[in-house]
């Protein structure tokens, strides 16, 4: 008899589905602390939760017959995954069951800014008959913008295409033909706020994207467009968002997330032209039974029959010893990958995985998936792995091709990476292990160069001419940045030369513009390996 407890509110078409199951067991005890938690998890094989219960290390630690952690949801904040890792629990998650009610929430908030909906029935409550006074505006051919183009900004693309509005989108890691599928435009960003006369949110919530829509992109968008935010807090500049709305610098803007939840004392409650939710994204009766019912479906599954259904922390199943033949260019696959998106710099549509010599003699599977880690895990708050990489891949439009070689390519072992984008854009890595434990990048986009892939790296294309080197060294002694590592290749037929930078700390947006600023200098960036 296996059992199962359930420490959050849950719908009853999961609970009933758990207590249908043979063989399974099912415990309710909602609002238990980490101790209490702790002191009866050891007897469960599967712990399934919403928000409320916090899965600590403590907790983990003491599950000494868990088998997997269920989240019914997609957020795992509250799950400590690398401690669920070192234990053995699976830690599942359900990313799309509640994808269409935060859609519909979107749209939702922009019929009702456009119509003036709030402000009408506070009218009406108080006697009033206020109709020229709350004049609207149609949806029918305006432009409605989306920033994040995942499965919930593809939802509400097609409910606004089915409106008759005019969708754009702006996601730098979907393909073109994910767009068309659509029937979305992919603009950049600068473009998408400035066309916008509805501008919604629904990206992850990163470091990248933190405060992504604040002073600068609030001051380019028409005084006529409508903000919208359903995905998280702090996408939004609470503060730059105030002084836009005060100002008049957009029209309106409604918000389901905040940056501190419950938002308490928000300047923002004191403007008229701003509708509040408090995080209804995942608020409806279907979504609520949904998440439940999909969770005890794949919880139940995994224990009966080991298939792990939405999985963030399951390794690749090869043998032990195929494993640790693989482990040390899987490592190096996944560092690749992550510098291969950065020099794309554009969707990567296509990736070819090649590796020569003694590369060659092990699966290549487990490392096509650890590249594939590197290019996908910076771009989503969800935990990318070599579980959900491929599935991640197959939804952003990326196809992958994977070859053997014997041949040497010059080194002993080498593995290479190509990455084919939009607009026929062509970039790629190849890396070898030296002493069989030691990576190394040997060639990026056809430089010859040996890296060493680790902490920050500046990377710059310019003219191969003297003083080159110098100006940027200048640039970065003069910034306090200490340089622990600098390496130059030139290939064998132009005038140009890449130089490679390891660097003490972190460049800031000014001083890698003085870099892109140097005549001599084609293009520069930073890779956080």
């Amino acid at each position: 008899m296996k059992k199962i407890l359930v420490s959050d509110k849950f719908a009853d078409d999961g609970i009933n589905y758990l207590n249908n199951q043979s063989g399974i067991q099912v415990h309710i005890q909602t609002g238990l602390n980490e101790d209490e938690l702790s002191e009866i998890i050891g007897e469960y094989d599967a712990l399934l939760i919403r928000s409320d219960t916090k899965v600590t290390k403590k907790v983990l630690q003491a599950a000494t017959n868990l088998k997997v952690v269920g989240r019914a949801g997609i957020g795992v904040d509250n799950v400590d995954i690398p401690a669920a890792t070192e234990q053995g629990i699976i830690v599942m998650n359900t990313p799309d069951a509640n994808a269409t009610t935060t859609a519909e929430l979107a749209i939702a908030h922009m019929f009702s800014l456009s119509r003036n909906l709030p402000e009408a029935s506070v009218s009406v409550r108080a006697g009033k008959w206020e109709r020229s006074q709350l004049v609207g505006a149609e949806i029918n051919h305006k432009t409605f913008a989306i920033l994040g183009f995942g499965t919930i900004g593809r939802l509400a693309a097609k409910r606004a295409c089915g409106l008759g509005m005019r969708v754009i989108a702006y996601d730098p890691f979907v393909t073109a033909e994910i767009f068309e599928e659509y029937g979305t435009q992919s603009v950049d960003l600068e473009t998408l706020v400035k066309e916008a006369d509805y501008l919604t949110l629904h990206c992850p919530m990163i470091e990248k994207t933190r405060g992504i829509i604040g002073v600068d992109q609030l001051k380019m968008m028409k005084k006529t467009a409508m903000l919208i935010n359903c995905a998280r807090g702090g996408l939004v500049d609470e503060a730059a968002l105030y002084d836009a709305l005060k100002n008049g610098e957009i029209a309106k803007a409604a918000l389901d997330v905040y940056e501190t939840e419950p938002p308490k004392d928000s300047p923002l409650f004191e403007l008229d032209n701003i509708t509040f939710t408090p995080h209804l994204g995942a608020s409806t009766r279907e979504a609520q039974v949904a998440v439940s019912v999909e969770i005890a479906i794949q919880a139940v599954t995994y224990l009966k029959t080991g298939e792990a259904i939405n999985a963030l922390n399951l390794s690749t199943k090869i043998s032990a010893e195929e494993l640790k033949k693989s482990r040390q260019f899987m490592m190096l696959a996944k560092v690749m990958g992550k510098l291969l998106l950065n020099l794309a710099g554009k969707p990567i549509e296509k990736l070819e995985i090649s590796l020569f010599g003694t590369a060659a003699e092990v699966e290549v599977r487990p490392i096509t998936i650890e590249a594939l880690v590197g290019v996908l895990e910076d771009q989503f708050s969800a935990p990318v792995n070599n579980v959900n990489a491929e599935s991640i891949a197959k939804k952003q439009g990326v196809s992958l091709v994977e070859s053997k070689s014997e041949e040497t390519q010059g080194y002993l072992s080498l593995v290479k990476l190509v990455g084919h984008c939009c607009e026929g854009k062509t970039v790629s890595v190849a890396g070898t292990l030296l002493g069989d434990h030691h990576p190394r990048i040997v060639n990026i986009n056809q430089f010859e160069i040996e890296v060493v892939p680790e902490g920050t790296l500046l990377i710059t294309e310019h003219n191969d001419k003297p003083g080159v080197i110098s100006a940027i060294s200048s640039i970065l002694g003069e910034s306090n940045i200490n340089i622990s590592r600098m390496q130059v290749g030139v290939p064998d037929s132009n005038d140009q030369a890449m130089a490679v930078i390891s660097v003490s700390d972190t460049l800031s947006d000014e001083i890698l513009a003085k870099v892109k600023d140097l005549s001599f200098v084609n293009s520069a960036i930073l890779v956080n390996l």
